[in-house]
């Protein structure tokens, strides 16, 4: 692997457009080249961080509504300064802002608990409806019986748990403790490529994660299985409200029928 030259070592040129680049990414710390009068510098600043901030307000609206101007434009310009992009696509900024907040953003006294976990909720819309994944699977029969045969779960549907409700929060729910137990939610994508968030309980999400992890079960077994679990003295009713658990999933299509043999 041949090694990058530092920066001083560098062609004029060269040097200069790394002058330019950190102007514009932290104007407050790197002086901007000396050749160039300001007022065409502002255009360039603005420039970037406009399309920056407009993008990470679009993909986290929630997040922009609950902060103040001055505490959002001082989180972004942190993340746009500081960050080391891994991918010149406009797309992945929003996953590049969720690796800053976990890993780089050092912690100030007004962040909400919520901060990450939120942010992360938001990106899944994103992350789900640009998905190269469809909904067109061979060997799945839409109709088949959901007890009798084995469900099929979609690609589209993913699992989520957080501690914080995230789906509830906005301006006029800010919770600053977790709750007493996660928040399970499933975010999918239908067949007209609409994304939805649906909260469930842990009975449902046992049986997604069953049906995600035994694809050779039947919807009977895998329901029994899970009133083994719960040592319920009646596991004829945990069947019967599974069937109705997975009609329902059937029909957002997190299930997408059963496997044909």
């Amino acid at each position: 692997m041949t090694r990058a030259l530092p920066v001083e070592s560098r062609p004029e040129f060269t040097r200069r457009q790394y002058q330019f680049a950190a102007h514009i990414r932290d104007p407050e710390h790197q002086p901007a080249p000396g050749d160039v009068e300001d007022r065409r510098m502002k255009i360039y600043r603005e420039l970037f961080y406009n399309n920056v901030e407009g993008f990470l307000s679009g993909t986290f609206p929630v997040l922009r509504e609950i902060h103040e101007d001055k505490a959002w434009h001082s989180m972004v310009q942190d993340y746009f300064s500081n960050h080391l992009s891994h991918t010149p696509l406009f797309l992945e900024i929003p996953r590049e802002f969720l690796v800053w907040l976990e890993n780089e953003r050092v912690h100030e006294p007004g962040d909400f608990p919520f901060l990450y976990e939120l942010a992360h909720y938001e990106w899944v819309e994103l992350a789900l409806s640009i998905s190269e994944e469809t909904l067109e699977q061979d060997n799945v029969d839409p109709d088949g019986d959901l007890l009798a045969g084995m469900p099929v779960l979609s690609p589209l549907a993913w699992q989520l748990a957080y501690q914080y409700p995230v789906h509830r929060i906005g301006p006029d729910f800010l919770p600053q403790q977790s709750g007493e137990n996660p928040t399970l939610l499933v975010v999918y994508r239908d067949n007209m490529d609409e994304v939805g968030f649906m909260e469930v309980n842990p009975v449902t999400k046992r049986l997604l994660e069953l049906i995600a992890k035994d694809g050779n079960s039947t919807g009977e077994a895998l329901l029994k299985r899970i009133a083994d679990e719960l040592s319920h003295p009646q596991p004829e009713v945990v069947v019967n409200g599974g069937m109705e658990i997975m009609q329902g999933l059937l029909e957002k299509k997190i299930l997408l029928g059963t496997k044909q043999h």
